[in-house]
């Protein structure tokens, strides 16, 4: 074969996809001596010969011009070598018309013993061709801005579109440069791009940039450019060109999903309605306008619910209440506002009331007129504040979320002198609907933390005394508003015989349920102190509570139901006793108090620690100290010490801070807790601080009595004789009948040693103790029974009586009240005697 035109080498300027797809090629197998071995319907396709006229049959019968038998041996030489051959070659079809075509030769292989070759080949169609003119309309008419500059930079050709797009005519634009012609389109950074183009010879793709035009003075575009050299025959860079394209609405597009973005992560960064509208306002000036105001209705500033409020057309009020949370601008101090953060907002006249903020639709006015309504009518003020200050473009956004209505976020430029467009409104949109979701949130968060914090509060006792045993002084604070609510709480009971309980106890978890689990709690340790049961004990039914507390919530579906499931408290239970100036206490995972006696270091009494509520099975073991005088008693929860985020560095602190001398409790109390917590925290706190006070001789006399109804008699008389000298005669003939009717029954049903204690604080106490066991029962006696009158006559005389166990028995004691005149002498000589050293 020969080929048509010259082709000695192994490629020519054929592509290398186009040289190796052979897809579509005519393929053929030829032998060494040139006999067609195979033929396919592509070769058949472009020849016209069947593969039954060619197989067997010469090759050289398809070539258009004489063969060249030393270039076929050539090629032939080359493909035995291993190398292929590609090359244009003319050869005629069947129906006798000269083809030329691109004819490939595979590397020699060998097929039934035979030397062959695969060859290929596709037909080389005529190249377009485009005339100057064609080009030149292309360049002229092209959507592309298009232009040509010198190595000074200036222009030396322009193509329309650009013209268009900078509204610079052409023949201002030649022999200028582009920063002289449009300052406003960062001439200078996009001449310094030009200038490193030409020294490197490395061309810049896609540089966007934004800025204003002539061609649209009052709106900001963004454009995308490149910049490639110019270069000559001699590669001698001879100038540049540069192809612009406004990409505003890309651009548009993009800044809107990046400031929605950003505003995802700066607004409603807490649970605070005030503190995320204020939010809103920051992130808008002046990232998009330069005056903000947000206007919440008052509801939901407030705790209340408010969803019906504006979801009703047809009951909505004509003007809705709003308030001001938020005002920012561009200005200092922000003059443009007509109302400031806090005060009562008018809304704008007619026709925008209710219904646009049901309705949900922006009010947007371009191009604001101060003399137009609704402005002059809703607010006189309002217009003067537009002129003076320039606000020329608005954009006011309901803001709704859940299908409630919550206020108004409104937009203005002033210092920016571009209005806002329909991109804009649609950022707004966006930026409020963000707004809102977090608002609603915060709305949820607030009411139901005020929920829970009232019914805290509702809880903790309103006041704490301690009679004549202990001076008390408290300190509670709720967790911040991203904590939530927790559970702690604390209690004050008095006990008969002068003693005071004192309770200290925190419910895991935070919120109503946990508020509601303590009052639970606070109950129950009331109820259970009011049996006198020592502090292990007590906490022991306390725990059984729990455990049936949490099994009943489990069993009913609280979790389901979007509550939290009871899980357990810790709690600490004392009870001290003036007289002996004992204190008897017991705790369930609580930290142990802390005792500064009035001559010593504060310390912590070692007290088994025990497992918390609600484990159930393990028992808990109570401890008995000894407190002096005047000594200071603390009781605190575990966010007191744990704000330190080391628990023993917290107790020391804690003890440190009540080791101060002042004698003001409540002083200390506040400033202690000041001290460990300067700020917020995310655990309630409570501390319950006492400085304990005995009850001496003077106070408390006892005697024993024989196994002897005669022997009631005298201390009936002993009694009276006392209470006498105790300036309390009014209650002298009660006392004989309660001491007569207590010392009888004791004699009579229960077993020796029996004694006698009256006890005078703020009340009047008298107490008969024995050595049974055997529980009183009060019966009501019939008409025709002759005794079991007794215990009812107690009842009747006592303002409460009851009785408690020791471990040598029993104790049934009877309290009167003392009247407000003799009580108030009888402090006003208790607090002397305390004073005389």
């Amino acid at each position: 074969m020969e080929p048509a035109r010259k082709s000695d080498t192994a490629a020519t300027s054929v592509g290398s996809a186009d040289l190796f797809d052979a897809s579509t090629d005519a393929a053929a197998v030829i032998s060494r001596d040139g006999a067609v071995v195979g033929w396919t319907r592509g070769a058949e396709a472009l020849l016209g010969y069947s593969a039954s006229e060619m197989v067997g049959a010469s090759a050289g019968r398809l070539l258009a011009e004489p063969e060249d038998p030393a270039r076929v041996g050539g090629i032939a030489e080359r493909c035995r070598a291993g190398n292929g051959w590609s090359g244009m070659i003319r050869v005629r079809h069947r129906d006798g018309r000269p083809l030329d075509v691109l004819l490939r030769v595979s590397a020699a292989f060998r097929m039934d013993g035979r030397e062959c070759f695969l060859l290929s080949a596709r037909e080389e169609r005529g190249r377009w061709t485009m005339a100057q003119s064609v080009l030149d309309g292309f360049l002229a008419r092209s959507p592309v801005g298009m232009a040509v500059l010198d190595r000074d930079l200036r222009y030396v050709w322009v193509n329309g579109t650009l013209e268009q797009l900078g509204g610079v005519p052409q023949e201002e634009r030649l022999g200028r440069r582009l920063s002289e012609l449009l300052p406003g389109l960062q001439g200078e950074a996009l001449e310094k791009l030009m200038r490193k183009v030409l020294a490197t010879g490395v061309p810049v793709t896609d540089y966007e940039y934004d800025g204003w035009s002539w061609a649209d003075p009052h709106r900001r575009h963004a454009y995308s450019a490149s910049f490639f050299p110019l270069v000559d025959t001699d590669d001698t860079v001879t100038g540049i060109c540069y192809m612009v394209l406004d990409v505003t609405e890309r651009w548009a597009a993009r800044r809107i999903l990046s400031m929605v973005n950003e505003a995802g992560t700066s607004i409603g960064t807490t649970l605070d309605v005030l503190r995320t509208a204020e939010e809103l306002a920051d992130f808008a000036v002046p990232r998009f306008a330069d005056f903000v105001v947000v206007d919440l209705l008052e509801p939901v500033l407030g705790s209340e619910t408010h969803e019906a409020l504006l979801d009703d057309a047809g009951s909505a009020p004509a003007r809705p209440a709003l308030r001001r949370a938020a005002v920012r601008s561009v200005r200092e101090g922000c003059p443009e506002a007509v109302y400031r953060v806090g005060d009562r907002v008018g809304f704008l006249g007619p026709p925008y009331d209710a219904k646009t903020l049901i309705k949900g639709d922006p009010l947007f006015i371009p191009v604001l007129d101060a003399d137009q309504d609704p402005w002059a009518t809703a607010e006189p003020r309002r217009p003067d504040r537009i002129r003076a200050f320039g606000i020329h473009s608005l954009i006011s956004v309901p803001m709704r979320a859940r299908n409630t209505a919550l206020g108004l976020a409104t937009f203005a430029r002033t210092t920016n002198p571009a209005p806002f467009g329909s991109d804009d409104v649609l950022l707004a949109r966006e930026l409020v609907a963000r707004a809102a979701v977090c608002l609603d949130n915060a709305r949820r968060y607030t009411r139901e933390h005020t929920a829970a914090l009232t019914l805290q509060r509702s809880l903790l006792p309103p006041a704490l005394t301690g009679g004549t045993a202990l001076d008390v002084a408290s300190s509670y604070l709720p967790a911040d508003s991203a904590g939530g609510v927790g559970g702690d709480w604390f209690d004050v009971i008095p006990l008969s015989g002068a003693r005071v309980g004192l309770v200290v106890g925190d419910v895991v978890g935070h919120g109503i349920s946990a508020a509601a689990s303590m009052g639970r709690l606070r109950t129950a340790v009331q109820t259970l102190a009011d049996m006198e049961l020592p502090p292990d004990e007590l906490l022991a039914h306390l725990d059984d509570l729990v455990l049936r507390l949490g099994g009943e919530e489990s069993f009913s579906g609280a979790d389901a139901r979007g509550t939290a499931a009871f899980t357990g408290a810790t709690c600490l239970y004392a009870v001290y006793d003036p007289v002996t100036r004992r204190c008897t206490m017991a705790r369930a995972g609580h930290p142990p108090p802390v005792v500064v006696p009035p001559d010593g270091p504060a310390y912590f009494p070692e007290i088994p620690a025990g497992p918390p509520l609600g484990l159930g099975g393990m028992a808990f073991e109570a401890t008995e100290i000894e407190l002096a005088e005047h000594s200071l008693f603390g009781l605190f929860t575990n966010g007191l010490i744990q704000a330190c985020d080391d628990v023993e560095r917290g107790m020391a602190r804690l003890a440190e801070a009540l080791a101060r001398p002042e004698p003001d409790l409540e002083k200390l109390c506040g400033t202690a807790v000041r001290d460990l917590i300067p700020g917020p925290q995310p655990d309630d706190i409570a501390l319950l601080l006492t400085r304990t006070h005995a009850l001496g001789a003077d106070h408390a006399v006892s005697w024993d009595v024989p196994d002897d109804p005669a022997a009631v008699g005298e201390i009936r008389t002993r009694a009276a004789r006392q209470v006498t000298e105790w300036g309390l005669g009014e209650l002298a003939m009660t006392t004989e009948l309660l001491v007569s009717e207590l010392v009888t029954n004791a004699i009579r049903y229960a077993a020796p040693p029996i004694r006698v204690r009256l006890l005078r604080d703020s009340r009047l106490t008298c107490e008969v103790a024995d050595a049974s066991s055997t529980a009183p029962r009060l019966r009501h006696a019939r008409s025709t029974d002759e005794g079991g009158r007794g215990l009812f006559l107690v009842a009747q005389m006592s303002l409460r009586w009851g009785a408690r166990y020791t471990g040598e028995g029993k104790i049934i004691w009877a309290e009167q009240k003392i009247p407000a005149e003799q009580r108030i002498s009888a402090e006003y000589r208790i607090a002397d005697e305390r004073e005389t050293p």
